[in-house]
């Protein structure tokens, strides 16, 4: 049952520090704005009891069901990335990957990200036997993935791509595929991404802020603001930090403070032990997965666990790494810490899938049928002492 527990503690606790971050993070210019102190918390909040039911279904949910379900997820999220190409389509941050339902938006590249790696695990792990024959590795996979992130590269969300990618790279090289083609895919990916999305951009500065990333910063209000006031969070925080709501930074000097830079609040705010425990956190994660990914005999238990672990821990190391300077600005949220609707919901599904596979892994429905009789004993022997002794005569 190790790698349930790991599972649950780490989603528990990062879904608990996103949303006290949060509250902190914005407070300040929620009350700048002329709105309450509690909004953006609020909203959260909502998102979470929206997640939660959603989390403790997909726990329940037997492998084969979603093995079933793989195709249908992925049409229908094919067809919902499709609408940003119609009138409901909306812009945020240059990014055309929102969908406006009026009530709320939706992002559906984060609903693909699950439908895909689910998608691949059935695919992949059906022609686990056949995967070193390059025409088996190529078809059908390879054009669906490619179908998918090019979709939300022509929203023109590069950080979202990226994430996909690194997904399907997970779910390639756990199944097995041929090295040579591992690295043939990462390098053509590589050059679109360089050639077409980054030095052929128009109306863009991602080119810029790669290079403020890696050069002397000339430009403090522009290329590299956010960077260096992410950076200034960081040190300002020091060890133990300045305390729990008391950051500078998010006094509308750091721009997305409670969304993709809310790293740099929790440095601030927790010092050095509360970004590492955040880190740590994420690596409780990493290791639940590789664990389920060696004990578990299903192919598509693996190839679904590698790809989700591969979104969820790679985008949190991505996140990381663009707030201490190691990366450029590229735009994605922490995973169930930063601010967000759609993607917390989908992360905590995800994680939810993965609760479910460890549910099954060798021992572990033993394990946990032991604990239900443990626990119907204890609740005999409490009921047993509360109840009153007659005195002898």
């Amino acid at each position: 049952m190790t790698s349930y527990y790991l599972l649950v503690g780490a989603t528990s606790l990062l879904t608990i520090i996103g949303l006290v971050m949060v509250f902190s993070s914005s407070a300040v210019t929620e009350i700048a704005a002329g709105k309450s102190p509690f909004g953006a918390f609020a909203k959260q909040a909502q998102f979470v009891l929206i997640g939660l039911p959603v989390l403790l279904v997909a726990t329940r949910v037997p492998v084969a069901w979603y093995k079933r379900l793989a195709w249908p997820a992925l049409v229908a999220s094919v067809a919902l990335q499709l609408l940003i190409f119609t009138p409901l389509a909306k812009n945020v941050n240059g990014n055309t990957n929102w969908i406006d339902l009026g009530a709320f938006d939706v992002q559906p590249s984060e609903v693909a990200k699950l439908a895909l790696a689910l998608w691949l695990g059935a695919v992949l792990g059906r022609k686990q036997r056949l995967l070193g024959q390059w025409r088996h590795v190529l078809v059908p996979a390879v054009p669906v993935a490619v179908l998918v992130i090019g979709l939300v590269l022509a929203g023109h969300d590069l950080g979202t791509a990226l994430v996909l990618m690194a997904l399907v790279a997970g779910a390639f090289f756990v199944s097995g595929a041929d090295g040579r083609l591992l690295a043939l895919g990462a390098g053509s990916a590589a050059f679109v991404v360089g050639y077409v999305f980054i030095l052929n951009q128009s109306g863009g500065d991602r080119l810029g802020r790669i290079m403020a990333t890696y050069r002397e910063c000339t430009d403090t209000l522009g290329e590299c603001y956010q960077s260096l006031h992410g950076q200034w969070a960081l040190g300002t925080g020091g060890l133990t930090g300045v305390g729990l709501g008391a950051s500078r930074e998010k006094w509308s000097y750091l721009p997305e403070a409670h969304n993709d830079f809310i790293f740099a609040v929790i440095g601030e705010e927790l010092g050095l032990l509360g970004t590492l425990l955040v880190l740590g956190l994420f690596v409780i994660v990493g290791v639940a997965t590789s664990r389920i990914v060696r004990r578990h005999p299903d192919p598509f238990v693996k190839i679904t666990t590698a790809a989700i672990a591969c979104w969820i821990v790679g985008q949190a190391f991505i996140n990381i790494g663009v707030v201490i300077g190691l990366l450029p600005v590229i735009g994605v949220p922490l995973p169930l810490v930063s601010a967000g609707g759609s993607a917390l919901i989908m992360t905590m599904a995800a994680l939810g899938v993965l609760i479910s596979f460890a549910r099954t892994e060798p021992g572990a429905a033993e394990a946990l049928a032991a604990r239900g009789s443990v626990v119907r004993r204890s609740l005999a022997v409490v009921g047993r002492a509360a109840r009153p002794r007659r005195r002898a005569r």
